[in-house]
């Protein structure tokens, strides 16, 4: 039997049509974040904007709209529940919305235990938090003469704003760092009943500060 091209056309269409058919319905695969910082996002905008700020996705939206980064609050919902990424531009505007350091996005808020940094790694939260804060290199070499520390201070910030050392970094402790080595030290004690020299607890607060021994506090 002969069949014309109009014919052949015409026995394909209802295969076609159910195919297509399957092909516009079939759901796309939901973005999911999956790396440690994009996940630590999505909970801290979620957690300032929800618990902190108390508003409404549609709040923050029209917040993001009037200053002219405009976020859905559908697109903002998804980025909550890690379903879409959130690009640098949209991480500032996030910041300046919920008035925040852009920090406050980007860790947990804690300085207690370990973080999980994108491309870093594990490393304590507090060295972390400081790395963030432009304070010190993410790793100090072990014996940093301040070299290390006097380099990262050139690169990570603008003149007027560089913290330059005439020496070793390891064990200078500045008002702040010598009343959180009090706290922690008292947190140690409250949770384990343990009572330590306080040469032992020095040398264990600047291990954790991210040295390996230490001289002598100022």
């Amino acid at each position: 039997m002969t069949v014309t091209v109009a014919e052949g056309v015409g026995l394909l269409e209802p295969l076609l049509s159910r195919k297509l058919a399957v092909m516009s319905t079939a759901p796309r695969p939901k973005t999911q974040v999956t790396d440690p910082t994009g996940k630590v996002v999505a909970d801290n905008i979620r957690r300032i904007r929800d618990e902190i700020r108390g508003w409404s996705t549609y709040e923050l939206a029209r917040k993001l709209g009037d200053a002219g980064r405009p976020i859905a609050a559908s697109a903002l919902s998804k980025i909550e529940r890690a379903e879409r990424r959130v690009d640098v531009g949209d991480l500032m505007a996030l910041a300046v919305a919920l008035e925040v350091h852009p920090a406050a996005l980007l860790f947990p808020p804690t300085i207690e235990g370990d973080v999980e940094l994108t491309g870093g790694g594990r490393t304590a939260a507090g060295i972390a938090w400081e790395w963030a804060e432009g304070e010190r290199p993410l790793k100090l070499p072990a014996n940093d003469d301040g070299a290390a520390h006097n380099a990262f201070q050139a690169d990570a910030r603008p003149p007027g704003r560089r913290k330059f050392v005439s020496g070793p970094v390891r064990g200078r402790l500045t008002e702040d760092g010598r009343e959180r080595m009090t706290q922690m030290r008292e947190q140690f004690e409250r949770e384990t009943g343990e009572v330590v020299d306080d040469e032992t607890f020095r040398r264990a607060f600047v291990r954790y500060l991210g040295g390996e021994d230490g001289p002598g506090m100022d």
